[in-house]
């Protein structure tokens, strides 16, 4: 074998997945047929969930300084984010390329073999491995590994060469996104919506505006080459009546309404994250955040099952937890879609969900829908309000020490928030000191005591979720800490 995992893809999945992977030891290699990163940026900035995940990997210290914001927007409709309690704020202006450079630079930190000008042309589940045909600077190779993830992109072709199921709804309509300099244009950062479609200007650094321009009526092409700035500048003085012309692009591309999802994100030992198993409207910027954490729940799973510590059954978890993830965010980004890009017709219903965004209850629900944080996985029974949520930050205070419940995340592997100094709960998770910390330390403060719900114990996975807690739980710790850590040793 050439390698534990071979990952197909290094955009931010695939980096993301390498490195999650490598700090759990695995050996990983990452393909990726081109010979540098674009330096373009369809998605631009993080929901507050993908702020967590990088948090608790201490990542977020690389981006420098961060632009974040409590505001956000539902179908082009104000949303107040801050009603989530507890919760980073969202990023608004990281370009992708950014997020890429950083997640690449952590990988290779821990080791992965980024191996850029890699296409891969064919594979096969050989049952026992997977085998994969490159052609690469060396010309064609053949490599092998128990694992592959399919990180490539909406137009996959893992997902194809392996037959994956991919129904949905094909484009309706294109639209262009294009970064250009020399423009002096009023933000409009949650869009406009105007008679003949849809604008949104964003101002990035280096003087740079971003504009995405939706002009209903105009058919879906099957582009092999990136579309003419005149094209974008020509669509923008049909509908606002303003001559752009003269802004010089520093790239421009065209994107569509497609809506599709694969019916399983694992086929033996060939598994598919991100846009490989998901395409959809880029409502939201929520695509590139919810591949990064498509990245996050399965890589300290597929780590478990590469080392032999976890049952290969634990793979499974990945489909039934991410699958209605992907199921979720394609609902939501078709109705923003509808409130957004639709004509006069629509405005009736634009108002009265404008109306109810106004209650915080509607409000929060639909914060936590596009934010990430309303995730709740299926981890076993129990009255806890923290169960199957993900972790929310705490400060902890111990015998000597100061911490807190993200920091305690920094190494991908389960923790054990002991809050309550007991020494029975030590000694029954000892038997798993190989794969889980133990960290003996009570929440400082009224808030880390409320976030806590009560709890004297929280079993906490690798991706930041809780899998145990009491009081709470109806399985016990020794049950929870197997199926989700495998047989003790």
């Amino acid at each position: 074998m050439d390698a534990e995992v071979i990952v197909v893809g290094a955009g931010p999945a695939g980096m993301m997945l390498a490195g999650e992977l490598r700090l759990a030891g695995v050996d990983v290699i990452v393909l990726e047929r081109l010979d540098h990163r674009t330096g373009e940026s369809r998605g631009l900035g993080f929901t507050a969930r993908t702020m967590e995940v990088f948090d608790q990997r201490g990542l977020l210290s690389r981006f420098g300084e961060i632009e974040i914001s409590n505001q956000g927007h539902f179908g082009g409709l104000p949303v107040d984010f801050g009603l989530l309690d507890g919760a980073h704020q969202a990023a608004k202006t990281v370009p992708q390329s950014q997020t890429e450079t950083v997640l690449e630079e952590w990988a290779t930190s821990l080791g992965a073999d980024i191996r850029r000008g890699h296409e891969v042309t064919a594979l096969a589940d050989e049952g026992h491995a997977v085998a994969v045909e490159v052609r690469g600077p060396a010309g064609a190779q053949r490599l092998t590994a128990p694992y592959l993830v399919g990180c490539d992109g909406g137009r996959s072709l893992v997902r194809k060469s392996s037959g994956f199921d991919f129904p949905g709804t094909a484009a309706t309509m294109e639209m262009f996104l294009a970064d250009v300099k020399g423009l002096d244009l009023e933000p409009q950062m949650i869009g406009e919506t105007l008679p003949g479609g849809m604008i949104m200007i964003g101002p990035l650094p280096g003087g740079i505006t971003r504009l995405i321009v939706c002009e209903r009526g105009t058919p879906p092409r099957r582009r092999t080459t990136p579309p003419e700035y005149d094209e974008v500048a020509a669509a923008w003085k049909r509908l606002t009546g303003d001559d752009i012309s003269h802004g010089e692009p520093v790239w421009v591309s065209s994107f569509g309404d497609a809506t599709r999802q694969v019916t399983e994100y694992r086929r033996g030992r060939v598994l598919l994250a991100g846009d490989a198993a998901h395409i959809h409207l880029p409502a939201g910027g929520q695509g590139m955040n919810t591949s990064i954490q498509d990245a996050a729940n399965l890589g300290w799973k597929l780590a478990a099952v590469v080392r032999g510590r976890a049952p290969e059954s634990l793979l499974d978890t990945y489909h039934a937890e991410r699958h209605p993830v992907g199921e979720r965010l394609l609902l939501n980004t078709q109705a923003q879609g509808l409130l957004f890009l639709s004509g006069p017709e629509i405005q009736p219903l634009r108002d009265v969900v404008n109306e109810l965004i106004r209650y915080p209850e509607v409000g929060r629900h639909l914060a936590g829908m596009v934010s990430g944080l309303e995730i709740r996985y299926g981890v076993g029974g129990g009255v806890s309000a923290l169960l199957g949520r993900r972790m929310p930050h705490v400060d902890l205070v111990g015998d000597g020490i100061e911490t807190s419940s993200t920091r305690a995340l920094h190494a991908g592997r389960g923790v054990l928030l002991d809050l309550a100094d007991n020494a029975v709960l030590r000694r029954r998770t000892a038997a798993w000191r190989d794969r889980v910390d133990i960290v003996t330390a009570a929440p400082r403060g009224t808030a880390g005591q409320e976030r806590l719900a009560g709890s004297s114990a929280v079993l906490v996975r690798p991706d930041g979720y809780v899998a145990w807690a009491a009081p709470g739980s109806h399985s016990d710790l020794p049950m929870a800490l197997e199926r989700w850590f495998g047989p003790a040793h």
